[in-house]
């Protein structure tokens, strides 16, 4: 897309509010989204090598989303749904759920399979 064709290319956009806008399509490249909010429909969106720190998800359905390289450390779940969840190939060192440690949760597994 050539800079006429895209009146938004390097332009600052601080404080602006897009209400019932459709943005099918649209592509955010190098776009900063410091104190962002969003309340929208993102179905079959990709973020791709994103900083989302400090974010907040509130209310969100992500059912299907899939997590691939993620850092999660330190992130905080709760009242989550996580029927049929799947974790694979993961790093579990500190993770807790209701306060004991997966991987303490996963020795005992182990032992009562033996």
């Amino acid at each position: 897309m050539t800079e006429n064709a895209n009146p938004f290319n390097g332009k600052q956009l601080q404080g602006t509010h897009f209400e019932r806008a459709d943005m099918t399509g649209a592509h955010f490249d190098g776009v900063k989204l410091d104190d962002a909010r969003l309340w929208t429909l993102m179905r079959n969106a990709s973020v791709e090598e994103s900083n989302l720190q400090g974010c907040r998800f509130d209310d969100v359905n992500l059912a299907e989303a899939t997590y691939e390289n993620v850092n999660l450390s330190g992130a905080r779940f709760n009242n989550i749904n996580f029927t049929n969840a799947t974790i694979t190939d993961a790093n579990l060192s500190g993770m807790r759920i209701d306060g004991i440690l997966v991987t303490d949760l996963l020795a005992a597994y182990e032992a009562r399979q033996d």
